[in-house]
């Protein structure tokens, strides 16, 4: 087993964290794809670009690297020429075909993170111009006010509302874009100036996205992505946490169902760790425990009104997520401070704060 794994003192050790990743790499397909979750009962798991990244760094974390490897040499090899990847595949074939930005912008993330945790130039450059091409197609979808429309559909037609969780995420992703590009000395500030303008407006704009507030991630996305950061995000997590954390149990995935989930509850752990709320961070890591497989995966959800895991899978982004926060909250990795900072600058919002006063709708976007 390899020395540096991370581990939770009282929750989770080393052996744990790698038989957790091992249950990932245990669902990988031959062609390096990692579905939501292999065939039950007949039934496969989906692929989508955005949970394949977070997995493959789940499994770098935990030393598996040449799965890892494999995952980033497929999804190189399947992007499509706009820079998109399709929004979801089942066993190889394509069953949604519009591109998501989110998707498209989480290579950035991944790219970024195996960099930091083994220091292969040769392999970022080698992934650079997917990079490229998968920031570019997001920022595409860029309005002038600075929010990113959620999808392409595949006729070319964009649809006609931003997501705040997806925005969340693409602001993280182009903050290591950008790293990534100055690593490489392809410095790109086209792409730090929609990143100022897209965390400015995830931070004060709550009316530039769809109402999805029933969901948590909507709650806690913004601290975690970066836009949130400081006394914002105190307040912002405060404000929400008797509406989706049970004690004792997790995170809630959606607000009006009696159901939680350990990846929701995983990324709520790093946006507390982020928020500076360590010991917040390790009750609830701790809390989730009880979804755990003997055989170091995690079931997806409990549903605890009938007492029974819900929907019944143990899904590779769940372990994934319990990997990161294991990760997060040892903080001896390279890139264990994933969630808080890029390039040694911490993540957060631009300067603007004040919705009435800024001037972000004026603001264009160099393309």
């Amino acid at each position: 087993m390899p020395s540096d794994l991370p581990s939770v003192p009282g929750v989770v050790g080393a052996d744990d964290v790698l038989a957790t990743a091992r249950s990932i790499a245990a669902q990988q397909e031959a062609s390096g794809a990692i579905p939501w979750f292999s065939p039950t009962g007949g039934v496969p798991g989906h692929v989508d670009a955005w949970n394949h990244v977070e997995a493959a760094m789940a499994l770098t974390v935990a030393g598996l690297r040449a799965e890892s490897r494999r995952a980033y040499e497929w999804l190189r090899g399947v992007q499509r020429p706009d820079g998109s990847w399709p929004a979801k595949w089942i066993l190889g074939e394509v069953t949604e075909p519009g591109g998501e930005s989110n998707h498209a912008a989480y290579v950035a993330v991944g790219v970024w993170h195996e960099l930091l945790m083994t220091g292969d130039e040769g392999f970022a450059r080698r992934m650079w111009p997917a990079v490229r091409r998968a920031v570019d197609f997001a920022l595409g979808l860029q309005t002038r006010r600075g929010e990113i429309i959620w999808i392409r559909g595949e006729d070319g037609a964009a649809s006609d509302h931003a997501l705040l969780t997806g925005c969340s995420s693409i602001y993280q992703s182009l903050r290591c874009a950008v790293a990534l590009a100055e690593r490489l000395g392809e410095h790109r500030p086209d792409w730090e100036l929609a990143a100022d303008q897209l965390g400015h407006v995830v931070a004060a704009h709550p009316e530039a996205f769809a109402d999805k507030s029933r969901w948590s991630m909507d709650w806690y996305y913004p601290v975690l992505g970066g836009p949130v950061r400081g006394a914002d995000a105190a307040r912002r997590l405060a404000a929400g946490w008797d509406t989706f954390v049970v004690p004792g149990l997790g995170c809630r995935c959606v607000s009006d169902q009696p159901w939680v989930t350990a990846a929701e509850s995983c990324e709520l752990v790093m946006a507390l760790d982020a928020a500076g709320d360590r010991d917040g961070a390790l009750e609830l890591f701790a809390s989730i425990q009880h979804l755990r497989h003997e055989d170091g995966s995690y079931w997806t959800g409990w549903q605890f009104e009938h007492r029974r895991h819900f929907p019944g899978d143990r899904s590779t982004y769940t372990a994934a997520a319990v990997v990161l926060a294991a990760d997060a909250l040892d903080g001896a990795s390279p890139g264990a401070r994933l969630f808080k900072e890029v390039a040694g600058r911490p993540l957060g919002p631009c300067d603007a704060s004040d919705p009435a006063a800024c001037g972000c709708a004026l603001l264009p976007v160099p393309r």
